[in-house]
């Protein structure tokens, strides 16, 4: 069945304004999908206005209204009293059975506590740059409550003391901080550290056993691979080729199908150009033959990336790229589609159905 919860915290709306859009809109509910039957009939395909140096924006106008279920069944197995072992990637750790105040230091653990139900236990979490927020702490695409969970320091350089005074009881991060951050974290709370350079979804059940719902994990995974493999039915995803793109400050970097969006769209079944089916790289500003595609997905990485993307798809060079000319390049919100988890993975599904089989007015 459709993933479609529910939360009595989470009834509050959130609308996004155009200007913001890239920065923090999302959605987990899925949009309208284009008729698979439509073939190039333009009357027949979805259209936009809202763009941003020609490119049309998608998921501007998404709210956030029961993104996060109600708290999902505890896993019964492997528990010892009132705790459990955790395998993870600095050995074993004897966590709480089920958690009562958690402190999350990066994103594919927060989507985990949404997609779980467990996230009003989240007493703290680490930050974002600001230009991925809304007006609390939080990304904005998992809804108003994680919003409002207070920081404890940006994401990759957590702020030991403010954890410590958040007395939690689970401290859930990735091995990207290091062994010494580790033992600090541990001397405060059982620390559980998922593994980089795995699968997002290895990520994702890790970070949900953690939490105490693995089984509620795996069933999240399975509604999202019968979602996924729905969607891209419905909008012929097999038919098109799409190229993503993400700009820094001063770079231009391809996603290849082993990042976070290149392994969403695959499940989708959506086409990579020839160019993007190995390793993500980067390219030039006055080289950009590899970014064709049927249809172009860019995102922003901060400010200065909006800055400098901007500058590049003003360029003759972007202009003389077909999917240009066409009409074909649409905006992401940058936090989700480098994200990790399901709720990202299911804003990606919103995004493909808004906007695979679309044209920027």
């Amino acid at each position: 069945m459709p993933f479609h919860p529910r939360h009595p915290r989470s009834c509050a709306p959130r609308r996004i304004g155009a200007v913001a859009a890239v920065c923090v809109a999302a959605a987990v509910a899925l949009a309208g999908c284009s008729d698979s039957e439509s073939g190039d009939d333009a009357s027949s395909i979805i259209r936009t206005t809202t763009n941003i140096a020609g490119a049309g924006v998608v998921g501007n106008n998404r709210d956030t209204v029961g993104l996060c279920p109600a708290l999902a069944p505890l896993d019964r197995t492997g528990v010892e009293g009132d705790t459990r072992p955790v395998g993870h990637a600095e050995g074993i750790s004897v966590i709480p059975a089920d958690p009562r105040r958690i402190v999350v230091l990066d994103a594919a653990g927060l989507d985990a506590s949404c997609a779980v139900g467990i996230w009003e236990r989240v007493v703290g979490a680490a930050t974002l740059d600001p230009y991925f927020r809304g007006d609390g702490d939080q990304p904005l695409y998992l809804g108003t409550g994680l919003a409002s969970v207070p920081s404890v320091g940006p994401v990759g350089a957590p702020d030991i003391d403010a954890i410590a005074a958040l007395d939690p009881d689970l401290i859930l991060g990735s091995d990207s901080l290091g062994p010494d951050t580790y033992d600090s974290l541990s001397a405060i709370a059982p620390t559980v550290f998922t593994a980089t350079g795995q699968n997002w979804k290895d990520t994702f059940l890790q970070s949900a056993a953690a939490l105490g719902r693995g089984q509620s994990g795996f069933d999240a995974l399975a509604s999202f691979s019968a979602d996924a493999e729905r969607v891209g039915r419905e909008i012929d995803a097999t038919q098109t080729q799409a190229s993503v793109i993400r700009f820094g400050a001063d770079s231009i970097e391809v996603d290849g199908p082993d990042s976070f969006a290149g392994q969403v769209l695959a499940e989708v079944g959506v086409a990579r150009p020839q160019s993007q089916r190995g390793p993500d790289f980067s390219i030039d500003s006055d080289d950009l033959a590899s970014a064709e595609g049927d249809i172009v997905y860019v995102r922003f990485s901060g400010p200065d990336g909006e800055s400098f993307g901007r500058e590049v798809m003003n360029s003759d060079a972007w202009h003389d790229l077909g999917s240009v000319t066409d009409g074909r390049v649409f905006a992401v919100n940058d936090t989700v589609w480098s994200g990790s988890g399901v709720v990202a993975a299911r804003a990606i599904l919103a995004d493909l159905s808004a906007s695979l089989n679309a044209y920027v007015s």
